[in-house]
């Protein structure tokens, strides 16, 4: 009953994820004006924007990387919120993954991100985050904020309009770092979230403890009706049958909608005997199947075969 209940809780939170999205939008926003920017936050925020509560961890990470120095503080918080919630920040908490959610509600034809595709985003944050600046410090042209999408949209562009208001005449951000905003926005057009599929540094390190983390993502293999509609259901290329707890998930909850899925932490233990998937691929088995209801999707009722 317990379970039934969350899994009732989760489902309805799911349907309300745009507005949990623009409520911290309000509060990145930084509505009281506190400016706190020598504290790292948790989500791609550009620091530089006009209305910027806390600092973007990616840009810290390259700013201290230029110095030559270890960036405890936001290591820390990075640390701290991925290993409780994984890629829930980008799901329910960035500020730049709303925006492209919104673009995705535009009805444009859109193209699938190939799986593979997704590694690119260990090689932004190993090459403009880490290397780039360590090696040649932040004048270069590919140092990671001066590229960076978020920063031409939220700082750049503002501040490009407050200096002409001003007076000082029209400077516009580099040739690069609009080419990527412009390459970014249209490209959010056709594809869903490609920003967060193909380059983003902050989601490639929240990837990382998708695994392991406090609340994980859990497959009943009892429950599931091989019908096929959780995978379809997932917009992010992520089966849900297979790899619950992929890193290209970004725990959006969508997937709960099917009977199989349901949200769990790993001090869960399965029920002894339960089958169990690849390590921490989250497959739970909680009860009989004949005391399943039929899916919430396709409406297929149990099945007694456990998978």
């Amino acid at each position: 009953m317990a379970g039934s209940r969350l899994d009732q809780v989760t489902r309805w939170v799911a349907r309300r994820r745009a507005w949990v999205q623009a409520a911290f939008l309000v509060i990145w926003l930084d509505p009281f004006l506190l400016r706190l920017h020598n504290v790292c936050g948790p989500v791609f925020h550009c620091y530089s924007c006009p209305l910027a509560f806390l600092a973007c961890p990616i840009g810290v990470v390259a700013n201290f990387s230029a110095l030559h120095l270890f960036p405890f503080a936001a290591v820390g918080t990075l640390v701290a919120i991925g290993a409780i919630v994984g890629t829930a920040v980008c799901g329910w908490a960035c500020p730049f993954g709303f925006l492209q959610d919104m673009a995705a509600k535009i009805p444009t034809p859109r193209f699938r991100i190939p799986a593979w595709a997704g590694y690119t985003r260990y090689l932004v944050l190993i090459s403009l985050v880490v290397f780039v600046p360590y090696l040649w410090g932040e004048a270069h042209p590919l140092f990671f904020c001066r590229v960076c999408p978020a920063g031409a949209l939220e700082g750049a562009l503002p501040n490009t309009v407050r200096m002409y208001r001003e007076g000082n005449g029209l400077v516009l951000p580099s040739t690069i770092k609009l080419a990527v905003l412009v390459a970014v926005l249209v490209g959010m057009l056709f594809a869903v979230r490609p920003w967060c599929k193909l380059f983003c540094p902050l989601g490639a390190i929240f990837a990382m403890f998708n695994r392991a983390s406090v609340f994980v993502l859990r497959f009943r293999t009892d429950a599931c009706r091989t019908c096929g509609q959780c995978d379809k259901m997932c917009r992010y290329g992520v089966l849900p049958n297979a790899s619950v707890n992929n890193g290209r998930c970004i725990r959006c909850l969508e997937c709960t909608r099917c009977s199989a899925l349901m949200v769990g932490t790993v001090f869960a233990g399965s029920p002894a005997g339960s089958p169990q998937g690849p390590a921490g691929m989250g497959r739970d088995r909680s009860g009989p199947p004949d005391e399943e209801p039929p899916c919430n999707v396709c409406g297929t009722p149990p099945s007694n075969t456990v998978q």
